[in-house]
């Protein structure tokens, strides 16, 4: 008998791929439940689909593939003893996520001619902003101690000493509690208090990265400017953050056709080494390649989250509604 697989109904590029090979149920992403995992074999699922023994005691699912980076939404250790394979897709979204950083900052005064940009996290998000960085002529800080303990190439510095020098500073970490290095709250009243009087503080990482209760007192002095995409508590976010933030969108700054189409170019690999399918992945776009060259004009014109920020405070209410009917947006074309 063919699997059966469980597919969360907003992601998009997928229809009819898996149809061949297996079983296939589209369900809300609220609507995975015990009753209708059960008998599944596998789930490919988003952000909100929380995946722990509540949810997976009683089934046969075998395989979760989440159609985005993070995986703070599935139990990994309890997977991990249940003998389930977990799977997600780095990178799919970093260069939308770059385009949302770098329009954010250059609509907020960052001249890159003369400012410092200070990445936290270097990762598959984190390197493209700080490749795009070094290519706009910005002096780039990065602190990832995860990697410089691993000895992975690059200069690094102290959160300190990022904080304390950038005129700028982005969030691309995941979001961890627990091992050597924590996430949770990295950026919480000390780390504020070490930024210079000014700088720009983008979240597009996790929502509590940063911590909410920290920032506001320095949002309300003029201390800091926020870019805020992730929110703690999201999608019932914080709404003094809501308005003090000069951009303020709903979780979308990965939100690129492509993004999208090579989350689920990489979910159907996964499924496909994981049940030895072929699906057919015609029309999903290929991996990311480092451009050699791009400019400000180019950034600019690809998008402007003005529009994402007003309708955010429109509504607020909707936070899900506007994630689920985002009009995907072009990436930032090599120039």
């Amino acid at each position: 008998m063919k699997p059966k697989i469980l597919i969360d109904d907003n992601i998009p590029y997928i229809g009819g791929r898996l149809e061949p090979f297996a079983r296939v149920e589209y369900v809300d992403q609220f609507d995975f439940n015990p009753d209708n995992v059960r008998d599944a074999d596998a789930l490919i699922i988003r952000t909100r689909t929380r995946c722990d023994s509540s949810l997976l005691s009683d089934s046969s699912v075998r395989m979760i593939a989440t159609a985005t980076i993070g995986m703070d939404q599935i139990d990994i250790p309890w997977c991990e003893r249940a003998g389930i394979k977990v799977a997600n897709c780095p990178g799919c979204n970093a260069p939308a996520v770059a385009q949302y950083v770098w329009s954010s900052l250059l609509r907020k005064g960052f001249n890159p001619a003369s400012d410092t940009i200070g990445i936290a996290g270097c990762g598959n998000v984190g390197s493209i902003v700080a490749h795009w960085g070094k290519l706009l002529g910005a002096r780039v800080l990065i602190c990832d101690p995860p990697r410089q303990e691993a000895g992975m190439p690059g200069e690094y510095v102290s959160l300190d000493t990022l904080l304390g020098e950038s005129d700028a500073v982005t969030l691309h970490t995941p979001l961890t509690k627990t091992g050597r290095h924590p996430s949770f709250h990295l950026i919480s009243d000390h780390e504020i208090e070490r930024m210079k009087h000014g700088a720009i503080l983008i979240n597009a990482a996790r929502g509590a990265v940063l911590d909410t209760e920290a920032a506001l007192p320095a949002l309300r002095a003029g201390k800091i400017t926020a870019v805020i995409d992730t929110w703690e508590g999201e999608p019932a976010i914080n709404r003094e953050l809501l308005s003090l933030s000069d951009i303020a969108t709903f979780h979308i700054a990965g939100y690129s056709r492509q993004g999208k189409e090579r989350a689920t170019r990489m979910v159907l690999e996964e499924i496909d080494r994981f049940f030895g399918f072929e699906t057919d992945k015609s029309g999903l776009a290929p991996a990311y390649v480092f451009p050699e060259r791009i400019n400000v004009d180019a950034i600019l014109q690809s998008y402007d989250p003005a529009c994402d920020t007003d309708a955010l405070r429109a509504n607020p209410e909707a936070f899900d509604i506007l994630r689920r009917n985002y009009n995907y947006r072009e990436e930032t074309p090599e120039s």
